[in-house]
């Protein structure tokens, strides 16, 4: 009898599919949900795992590389027995086509992709980290070259080992790799934690027959920060026999770590000897001219991305060239923030403002701020004295001057209104209020008292006095 894809086959899930979904949403965003979620179907539940629909391969990967962990951690709140996630490829189709589908015969014809609880399948392949997009000077050249070479002849260098510091491009290459080989090679991409979890789990379920069976029937096995394997004596001891298996039938090995082979603390000996007997290359800390490539390639992206011209100064951009040195994920962070603030305020920073935004990673040591300092910074920048700032005139060259040391007073250090009063000739607190309001007001309708402000404080906290 043809088992059919009906409203009366949904009645007997005990999963609110639409339910877990709205969940998602909630927990995803609607972005993703949109974009993602929303496109996954529930055709079959069984026991202890679900058979989930998708209408392409590239939706799958990307769901199970990103989402799949969390959507398996909110089915387990409404059936804890689930332990497992199938995908099975349904293109869309007409609905009276869709409605006639032979589940037992499609889930049996269908090539399946298998994920147990997701451990195995946790680093799937990035799509979006390719050769193309991976961008390099002289400091990453030789490692780009070497990895290219991998890609188009098989164990040219075998294991090739790439070392370098945090987010200088590592995983990108390993993911290039991935990408490029998966086409016609069996490839698997690990992180070194997400095999030591997978190898513990094995011993604790008595299944290390399997365990070595996955890990060594691959052409390419790809690990992540390998050294988060140090003073794993057992997973090392796992990992030595694999690494010889795979070397001794010509698969392919690329490692990744924060180091070279050597100077990889509480590893086996004889590990970092077989890490050496390959080709060892590092990724050095970007140049300048690399980093001024990256953040033009990433505001190029933004701008296509919400089509919205990003028209940073190149007064901003050799900032951030200059002061982030050490780290390609901290340039792009630096412009992802300013992209956003440009979204919220619908205008640039300022290089002011930049600064503040920027300050952690610019490295920027604000000052000890008191209300002197403040004093004598305003009373600078308008080009009047102290005592008159601190006198009972009310003339209009005054009160500005006044009430914007006041609010500066106010938002960049921790006194009381009536102690900030007290410091400014014992005025009430009510004039304190007075004049922090007045200043706020002028500044969301006067872009020059905005703009001064954010040179104000640039002063006051970073002693950048050639921007008066």
């Amino acid at each position: 009898m043809i088992n059919t894809f009906t409203n009366k086959n949904l009645e007997r899930f005990n999963l609110d599919w639409e339910l877990i979904q709205s969940e998602l949403r909630l927990k995803l965003g609607t972005e993703v949900y949109e974009s993602w979620i929303r496109k996954i179907k529930l055709v079959e539940e069984f026991n202890n795992y679900i058979l989930l629909s998708v209408p392409t391969r590239f939706i799958r990967d990307w769901i199970t590389s990103r989402y799949l962990d969390q959507i398996l951690q909110n089915i387990k709140k409404h059936k804890k027995e689930i332990i497992r996630i199938e995908f099975k490829i349904i293109e869309n189709r007409d609905k009276k086509l869709e409605s006639s589908i032979d589940l037992s015969q499609t889930v049996k014809d269908e090539k399946v992709s298998f994920i147990k609880d997701t451990h195995l399948q946790y680093t799937r392949i990035d799509p979006n980290k390719r050769f193309e997009n991976f961008l390099t000077g002289s400091s990453n050249k030789i490692a780009f070259e070497a990895s290219l070479k991998v890609s188009e002849n098989f164990s040219y260098y075998n294991p090739l080992y790439i070392y370098g510091g945090v987010g200088l491009g590592k995983t990108h290459l390993l993911n290039s790799i991935g990408h490029q080989m998966n086409k016609n090679k069996k490839v698997m991409f690990i992180s070194a934690e997400r095999f030591m979890y997978q190898f513990v789990k094995s011993i604790k379920s008595n299944d290390m027959v399997k365990f070595k069976e996955y890990f060594r029937n691959t052409d390419v096995l790809l690990i992540d920060d390998i050294q988060f394997m140090n003073g794993k004596e057992a997973m090392q001891e796992e990992f030595f026999h694999t690494f010889n298996a795979l070397l001794e039938k010509g698969s392919q090995i690329i490692v990744s770590a924060d180091r070279p082979p050597n100077k990889l603390m509480r590893i086996q000996e004889r590990i970092k000897s077989r890490f050496s007997g390959g080709l060892v290359v590092d990724i050095q800390k970007p140049e300048y001219d690399l980093r001024k490539k990256i953040l033009n390639h990433k505001i190029n992206e933004l701008t296509t991305l919400y089509s919205e011209k990003l028209n940073i100064s190149d007064e901003i951009q050799d900032l951030i060239s200059t002061k982030i040195k050490t780290n390609i994920r901290e340039l792009i962070g630096a412009i992802n923030r300013i992209a956003s603030f440009s979204r919220i305020y619908n205008k640039l920073p300022s290089l002011a403002e930049t600064k503040v935004v920027l300050k952690d990673l610019l490295n920027l040591k604000e000052n000890t701020v008191n209300i002197d300092i403040i004093q004598t910074v305003v009373c600078k920048f308008f080009k009047i004295s102290k005592n008159e700032m601190l006198s009972s005139r009310r003339s209009r060259y005054l009160v500005r001057p006044r009430q914007t040391a006041i609010y500066l007073t106010k938002i960049l250090t921790t006194k009381s209104l009536p102690e900030i009063g007290r410091e400014f000739s014992n005025r009430d607190h009510t004039t304190i209020i007075h004049s922090v309001k007045t200043i706020e007001k002028l500044k969301e309708n006067n872009p020059e008292m905005n703009d001064n402000i954010n040179k104000l404080k640039n002063i006051i906290l970073y002693n950048k006095q050639d921007e008066i």
